[in-house]
């Protein structure tokens, strides 16, 4: 049978289209991980035999899962799918954009030095940061974690190496809390079979880690999920999530915590008020003042979090900071009654950011206030309410931010 030249013409297209959806990510439009192999070895060999840059970002959706659990799939399918139209939009049509698998996306970005691919790399984080993600009934912002690789400043033996450096890279900006770029700048090599044994141990050794801590994070970002269905209950406590992290995390290095001890005071400031999903919509949106009856119902959610979070052995340090974030400095808070020095340090830390952005936000009694009224609040119950050191140490970090 001979084919026209009408049918060789369409029967080419379909062979093109089936081609190029052998290389395509069916959801999101970009090159799949097939392709990304392909590519990636062929970009090195090339950059190795003309001695040319080559770069390779690869790149998360921080907290990607509770969007999944808090607004559905079909929305979160629908993020992806406008994240990879962002991604296009801000990257030059000369690179590769590739999706590695889930909310994870490998960059190759050829012919480009460190200098440049640092600067996309911030480039991407502020554009993602800044854009809103939304259809008809959702809007959301999102952080973005990256990871750096570059040739020849990474010495590495093939394409693949590249990407490996880029995950472990990646993995370290979330493990600092996400929403950054993380690279390094050179990579050990061992001279000698010995020192090769001790690398492959140690690679395994990491490998472990690894999986332990995208575990943990898996297991945080479920966690974190279920705080964020707060947005339904009570919509200050959503907005207030990510401010008081950052506040709480700032406050902490100004009083010499231990890095551990931030990540911690990180955990229990997304988690604070995740014992809120136990009380009654009546009680949270209540216009007038709280009956005595109703505001034992409130003081009972700090407890109720801590009940939630006491299964999951790895936030068991958390526990002890959200039960008493609303314990006072002078001994007149709940739930024991803690006084001055008793009172957990996170406690005191997460008691300060929580009323700040308590009163910079509209609820349902009142508007929100000016930050000068409120600055003038914090000061007044300073040594009353608040730990006067957390107090200072705050209105420190505010004095430095309105300076930028």
């Amino acid at each position: 049978m001979v084919l026209q030249e009408k049918d060789r013409q369409k029967l080419a297209k379909l062979q093109k289209r089936f081609k190029r959806l052998s290389l395509e990510d069916s959801h999101t439009g970009l090159y799949n991980h097939r392709y990304l192999m392909y590519r990636i070895d062929a970009e090195f060999a090339r950059a190795k035999r003309f001695n040319l840059p080559l770069s390779v970002i690869m790149m998360d959706i921080d907290y990607f899962k509770s969007i999944n659990d808090t607004y559905g799939h079909r929305f979160g399918d629908l993020v992806l799918r406008q994240f990879a139209v962002k991604l296009k939009r801000i990257l030059r049509k000369v690179d590769v954009i590739a999706r590695f698998g889930g909310d994870e996306f490998v960059i190759i970005l050829i012919g480009t030095n460190f200098t440049i691919a640092k600067s996309i790399g911030q480039k991407i984080i502020e554009e993602i940061g800044e854009y809103k993600f939304s259809n008809k009934k959702y809007s959301i912002n999102l952080k973005t974690s990256l990871g750096l690789s570059f040739y020849p400043d990474n010495k590495v033996h093939k394409g693949m190496d590249l990407i490996d450096i880029a995950d472990k890279h990646l993995n370290e900006a979330k493990e600092r809390g996400g929403g950054r770029l993380s690279w390094s700048t050179h990579v050990k090599e061992s001279s000698s079979e010995y020192g090769r044994e001790n690398e492959q141990i140690s690679t395994l050794k990491k490998k472990i880690a690894n999986l332990a801590k995208r575990a943990n994070q898996s297991l945080v970002e479920s966690i974190y999920a279920l705080a964020k269905t707060m947005e339904f209950k009570d919509y200050y406590s959503a907005q207030n999530v990510e401010k008081s992290l950052f506040y709480a995390g700032e406050i902490a290095k100004a009083l010499d915590f231990l890095p551990r001890e931030i990540e911690i005071i990180k955990h229990a400031a997304i988690l604070h008020d995740l014992g809120k999903i136990g009380i009654r919509e009546s009680v949270l949106f209540k216009k007038g003042s709280l009956a005595k009856a109703e505001f034992e119902k409130i003081k009972m959610h700090p407890q109720i979090g801590v009940d939630i979070l006491r299964p999951v052995h790895f936030l068991r340090d958390v526990i002890p900071w959200i039960l008493h974030h609303h314990e006072r400095w002078d001994g007149k808070g709940y739930p024991d009654g803690l006084k001055g020095e008793d009172i957990p340090l996170g406690s005191r830390i997460i008691a300060v950011t929580d009323a700040y952005q308590a009163l910079a936000s509209n609820r349902a009694y009142r508007k929100a206030y000016r930050n000068k009224k409120i600055l003038k609040i914090l000061k007044a119950e300073s040594g009353t309410k608040f730990d006067p050191r957390v107090v200072d140490a705050f209105l420190e970090i505010l004095k430095s931010e309105k300076k930028k």
